[in-house]
């Protein structure tokens, strides 16, 4: 086990010491460039289509709401990186981290709104409705089949299994921590209920986390307002704080600049996901009028994750101060869990093991649909997904019980690889999601609610999924 967490150590360091950092943000900062920066143009029109209740789209086909995709979505983003991601990123990299996690967020809105605006294009109807995501978009916006075969194997194995272990470490962790619970108990209930929920289907999946994710996250926010209300004196000192471990001098001339930047962009890249290529599959479930509005509503998660949720658990963390106790100190849940002790007392523990399971727990279920989804790209095969579903259900004992340290390090290699893969397809189809987005604005600019059909952007095949423009709409043209 030392000799694999070395070899996975030594390519991650490499990955996003490297690549990864000059991939993220600059595709970030081009893609908002080219969009003009749509991930705060359209701030208010996210919340406008997030709202919109239908669930059939222009086609009469009938699919799960744009709220339950976005809650499918978030339920995935919103978990362990929100409370053991963001200590693990103070913990490794100080108080510094917490800028980069903002940095990728705020320019890597605008690569979620490319990556789930071309999985809508590119989507394709099943029995619950559609389904797609960068695989789909590989091979109709792209034409390489193999390319989304390579993307689909990536990201099952990554996030059906690698990073479900990961969720499952957080919560058995937590509960140890706060119930002192036996880990390997934990596992055992995780495994069950994960269980009776995937094999119920995408429906019973949507239906749970629409109610799941934005109590938990609502809870969480109202416990961060009450904790930042006690320090409000503090504040203004502990944004210096943050500001001068990311760009001090000090800091760069030991190094910790460096690290500062790494673990930021890995953590926020955990938690958001934003070009990483997951969310465009929930994405694709939606039934929507027009392509652009679930971009929106994705880009929209992106800020809830970080901006919000994410950012909460950093304050408490530093204004508490636990996380200067060196090498030995917490880390992951165990320093969140130490720090609202700080702040609220000793049921804080108890909070966070309860937060935590739901956070991590929701996202077990989005992470495995994500899976799910890819399987079905490759083969349509009803044993295959099966196994699929016992690894998992496998993974998720296995996560209970390892050690903290090696399930991130698998998890942070797999998500690298699958944001390298997905972000050169991005910006190969970039033109197609920049058309749509000019067909949306000019028909909100004349005042119709966007719709989009299979021949709206003139030379685009492979929107198959969209039916072509009605003979009435082309001779309003």
């Amino acid at each position: 086990m030392n000799m694999l967490t070395n070899v996975v150590n030594f390519l991650n360091d490499y990955m996003w010491g490297y690549i990864l950092i000059v991939l993220l943000i600059g595709l970030g900062l081009y893609f908002s460039i080219r969009t003009k920066f749509v991930q705060f143009r359209y701030f208010g029109e996210m919340f406008r289509v997030l709202t919109d209740k239908s669930t059939i789209s222009a086609d009469g086909k009938r699919g799960i709401s744009s709220f339950q995709a976005f809650t499918i979505s978030t339920a995935s983003r919103v978990g362990t990186g929100n409370l053991a991601g963001v200590a693990s990123a103070i913990a490794a990299g100080g108080p510094g981290a917490v800028f980069w996690m903002w940095l990728i967020a705020l320019l890597g809105g605008a690569s979620s709104f490319m990556e789930s605006t071309l999985a809508q294009i590119f989507k394709v109807k099943d029995k619950d409705g559609y389904r797609g995501g960068p695989a789909y978009y590989m091979e109709k916006g792209l034409n390489k089949r193999w390319m989304g075969i390579l993307f689909a194997i990536v990201i099952t194995f990554c996030y059906g299994l690698i990073f479900n272990s990961v969720q499952a470490n957080t919560i058995s962790i937590a509960m140890e921590e706060g119930f002192g619970a036996s880990r390997t108990v934990v596992g055992i209930i995780l495994a069950v209920l994960t269980a009776i929920i995937i094999f119920g289907g995408l429906k019973r999946i949507a239906n749970v986390t629409q109610i799941l994710v934005p109590v938990m996250a609502v809870l969480y926010i109202i416990l961060a307002i009450f904790v930042l209300l006690q320090h409000i004196p503090e504040i203004p000192s502990m944004f210096k704080l943050i500001f001068d471990h990311a760009f001090g001098v000090r800091q760069f001339v030991g190094g910790g600049v460096g690290a500062a930047i790494m673990m930021g962009i890995k953590r926020g890249l955990f938690s958001n996901e934003a070009g990483m290529g997951s969310a465009p599959n929930a994405a694709a479930t939606a039934a929507v009028t027009h392509p652009v509005k679930q971009g929106l509503i994705q880009t929209l998660g992106v800020f809830t994750d970080t901006m919000m949720i994410c950012t909460a658990t950093a304050f408490m963390i530093l204004l508490s101060g636990t996380y200067t106790k060196g090498p030995n100190g917490p880390e992951g849940i165990s320093l969140t869990q130490a720090a609202l002790e700080t702040h609220v007392g000793s049921w804080a523990a108890l909070f966070v093991a309860i937060a935590i399971f739901l956070f991590a727990f929701s996202s077990v279920i989005g992470n495995y649909y994500y899976g799910e989804t890819n399987i079905e790209f490759i083969k349509n095969s009803k044993v295959a997904l099966f196994i699929y579903r016992l690894a998992v259900i496998a993974m998720v004992i296995f996560g209970s019980i390892v050690e903290f340290g090696v399930v991130w390090s698998l998890a942070d290699l797999f998500m690298g690889i699958m944001a390298i893969i997905n972000l050169i397809a991005v910006t190969m189809l970039a033109k197609v999601a920049l058309a749509a987005l000019k067909d949306y604005k000019a028909q909100r600019k004349a005042g119709k609610d966007p719709v989009f059909y299979s021949d709206s952007l003139p030379g685009v095949t492979g929107a198959d999924a969209w039916d072509k423009k009605p003979q009435s709409v082309r001779k309003a043209q």
